[in-house]
């Protein structure tokens, strides 16, 4: 296969990418000229909204600007018959209640749950002929203290506790996820009974405390400090700690060391598959495949869904009230309620008329943090990378090990830090952090027989770089190419086996996805941007400041990751509010 598979061979960088290949998604419904809610963008969250609303009794309608739907969570055939989860590539954080309401493998949703699901190899020179260590990680406990004592007995006897620990500080937390903030606004300025219902929110809250009991203390500092304090007070072997920092800090503009890294390692690993906690798992077909099954959730009730249909801007009544949209062809839609599953800063800045949002507000949503750190790479490959610490079978077939999340520059959390630190200064980062993943290993669907398609999560790279460099297609390459030289010396052979690439550096991601600054959580998940404050302190419960708008992507609460949460709580919130309309 190796032969023909090089006969395809090319090399795609973002700017220069041909246009999708494949099957666009078909407009579902005819264009009205009114329904009662409009969603703008078809992301996962604002399909999870449009399904919620339409199955009760809410006729809605969903723009979307791009030919496909999905927002980051899509699939797209960059490179002929090679099939990509292009932008997110992992599902495990979506609201198990959302599986059942929308009846999502009904909608043929089909999932890969992976068991091990973490690799992490070493470089480890003068060794002789010995094979490097690695440190691979499943379900099975006894497996895993296994791992670990090859770096430490102690971190081994430790894990379980450590695993107890944070497996109890998800459960505090989870109900959290499945409900609006506390209503600052309405408890402020609100009537006595808009007062007390949003004092009625605070039970989640109360639930959590009485859940963590005696060791809130311990459980704050996890959210608070940086995840290499709170680490160091479990683990002592670098390789356990740096794996597990990762988590910490994937997606964020931050370092191991930064407060509060530990509330993004939270967010990791609070999610699971099927009923198993903290399971992470590949999507049948990719991730546009779970999009699609929302999407056919949400037309089966009714729902319209429309590509290549840009809003342009939100229309406003002289009261000062939403009454519909108008879309880049001039077409008028009016509504009783808007959505938007755009990130706070395209919602407030650019779609929505000025002179309806209070000033304060507009500059809050201005000074967002959205720096991101990521630059995505997609790979076609004629073989399975063949990693030195764990060789290949002579057949060639998937192995354990190929099927998780492999951690590459991973064995010391120094290695993170520096790696930040050069982003610091508008580099991108000389040895970059790096998240392999071979979703072909479990869906053979996804690549030719042979290939197989491989996701690289990459950190650090900064959206502007030092000395006046732009993200060109030369700066991108060479990035790229640094990222395949690290590969190269975990897994010989690995370059020699690539069909093609697809780069994808913050500002392509900003372009081609709307995520500002390229985050792919809309805006960072620092503690000053979570709940009460997400995206800014009295707008946390969808609503804002012109009402009939609301957001519901992931610059809501409870923040990023392919969730829905932020789509099914503001379906609920804009339900109650047409009701009382």
């Amino acid at each position: 296969m190796a032969a023909s598979g090089r006969g395809l061979s090319r090399v795609i960088g973002a700017s220069s990418c041909p246009a999708w290949r494949g099957a666009h998604w078909e407009a579902r419904g005819r264009l009205k000229p009114e329904y009662d809610a409009v969603v703008i963008g078809a992301g996962h969250n604002g399909l999870v909204a449009a399904a919620y609303l339409q199955r009760l009794g809410v006729n809605t309608a969903v723009f979307e600007r791009r030919p496909v739907i999905g927002g980051a969570a899509v699939t797209e055939e960059i490179i002929p018959g090679f099939k990509f989860s292009r932008a997110s590539y992992l599902l495990s954080l979506l609201r198990p209640q959302i599986y059942i309401d929308l009846e999502l493998k009904k909608h043929g949703l089909r999932l890969h749950l992976r068991n091990p699901y973490s690799f992490t190899p070493m470089l480890e020179e003068g060794t002789g002929n010995k094979v490097p260590r690695s440190l691979l990680l499943g379900t099975d406990m006894a497996e895993n203290q296994k791992q670990i004592a090859q770096f430490s007995r102690r971190d081994a006897q430790a894990f379980p506790k450590y695993e107890a620990f944070m497996n109890r500080l998800a459960l505090a937390i989870d109900p959290l996820l499945d409900a609006a903030p506390v209503d600052a606004e309405a408890f402020q300025r609100g009537s006595l009974l808009q007062r007390l219902k949003s004092l009625s929110t605070l039970k989640p809250l109360l639930q959590a405390g009485r859940v963590l009991g005696a060791q809130l203390p311990q459980y704050y500092q996890v959210l608070t400090a940086p995840i290499t304090k709170v680490l160091d007070q479990w683990f002592e072997s670098e390789p356990l700690k740096a794996t597990l920092a990762t988590d910490a800090v994937i997606g964020a503009m931050t370092s191991p060391h930064t407060p509060g890294s530990g509330y993004v390692l939270l967010h990791h690993v609070m999610g699971g598959l099927e009923g198993m906690q903290g399971a992470w798992g590949y999507v049948q077909g990719g991730m546009g495949a779970l999009s699609d099954a929302i999407t056919s959730s949400a037309t089966a009730h009714g729902a319209s869904v429309f590509t290549e249909k840009a809003v342009a801007k939100v229309q406003v009544s002289s009261e000062g009230r939403v009454q519909g949209v108008v879309l880049q062809d001039g077409s008028e839609v009016r509504s009783k309620v808007v959505l938007s599953n755009a990130s706070p800063q395209v919602t407030f800045l650019k779609l929505t008329p000025q002179e309806w949002l209070p000033e304060e507000f507009v500059d809050r949503i201005s000074r967002l943090d959205t720096q991101s750190p990521v630059t995505k790479i997609n790979v076609a490959v004629d073989r399975l990378p063949d990693f030195l610490a764990a060789p290949n079978a002579p057949g060639g077939q998937p192995l354990p090990h190929h099927q998780c999340s492999i951690h590459l520059n991973c064995e010391d959390t120094l290695l993170l830090h520096r790696a930040f630190e050069d982003a610091m200064d508008g580099l991108p980062s000389h040895r970059p952090m790096i998240e392999l993943c071979i979703p072909s290993s479990l869906d053979p669907t996804l690549a030719p027989p042979g290939c197989h398609v491989v996701s690289l999560f990459t950190q650090y790279t900064p959206y502007t770089l030092a000395g006046g460099k732009v993200w060109d297609e030369q700066e991108r390459n060479a990035y790229a190419d640094k990222v395949f030289d690290c590969i190269e010396a975990y897994a010989p052979g690995f370059k020699g086996s690539v069909v093609g690439r697809d780069i994808l550096t913050p500002p392509d991601l900003e372009r081609i996805f709307g995520l500002p600054g390229g985050n792919i959580f809309h805006c960072a998940m620092t503690l000053d941007q979570l709940y009460f404050a997400r995206p800014v302190p009295l707008y946390s419960s969808y609503r804002c400041p012109l009402r009939g708008l609301y957001l519901c992507g992931s610059g809501a609460h409870p923040g990023g990751g392919v969730m829905g949460a932020a789509g099914r709580n503001a379906a609920h919130v804009v339900f109650r509010d047409l009701k009382s309309m």
